[in-house]
């Protein structure tokens, strides 16, 4: 038996986004940035950098009432990850941490395909999020037709890490790292990409320092 997390985004959040224009809350500086609330692989810099460079960390934050799950939309495996794969469903007394970004409106396209928003397996929506006594409304994305399945160790594993590079509070770390994994021990590509990436990042920011 298939068990079904969130079947279809319009029930519960019906203030859903296309991929352009964004709503006014949601755009900056005269449209050209704009804030994305990340609280998965994303929440790792250098993941979400590979193909959105604009993006720069604007805060945490967090999202009342809503839950973290993982699971595949429409019970397809993710060839990338190996696993389910974040997304979020309304839970009332729960909070999902999260880093809210700034990015380009040049990268939205990019963020939109890296969340399959075209095939269907995610709809942007636009939330509010709380930091620091402040509200913001960010872009975030919710996954449709999703059936639960636990994540790959690989993949907790990069949201474990970006948690942590992002100081998100430790209980919600601890909370991260107590996961259920489904295990996978083969190959996965995105981690070399990533570990390229990390050490770019290393060696450039070793660079500026000796400069």
């Amino acid at each position: 038996l298939f068990s079904w997390c969130i079947t279809s985004s319009l029930l519960l959040h019906p203030q859903l986004l296309s991929s352009s224009p964004l709503p006014e809350s949601v755009n900056m500086e005269n449209n050209r940035t704009f804030l994305y609330f990340a609280y998965g692989s994303n929440l790792l810099k250098e993941r979400l950098q590979l193909k959105n460079p604009s993006a720069t960390v604007h805060c945490v934050a967090t999202l009342k009432d809503y839950k973290l799950v993982f699971g595949n939309h429409k019970g397809l495996a993710s060839d990338r990850w190996h696993g389910g794969v974040a997304t979020i469903e309304h839970s009332p007394g729960d909070e999902v941490w999260g880093v809210v970004w700034r990015m380009n409106m040049s990268d939205l396209k990019s963020l939109d395909s890296q969340e399959n928003v075209t095939l269907g397996a995610y709809s942007p929506v636009e939330l509010s999020v709380k930091t620091k006594g402040q509200e913001l409304n960010c872009r975030t994305y919710i996954m449709n037709s999703c059936v639960y399945a636990p994540p790959s160790p690989q993949y907790l594993q990069v949201i474990v890490m970006g948690a942590e590079q992002n100081g998100l509070p430790k209980d919600y770390q601890e909370k991260l790292r107590a996961i259920k994994t489904n295990m996978y021990e083969g190959p996965l590509p995105m981690m070399a990409e990533l570990e390229q990436a990390r050490r770019r990042a290393k060696k450039g920011a070793n660079h500026h320092s000796n400069v």
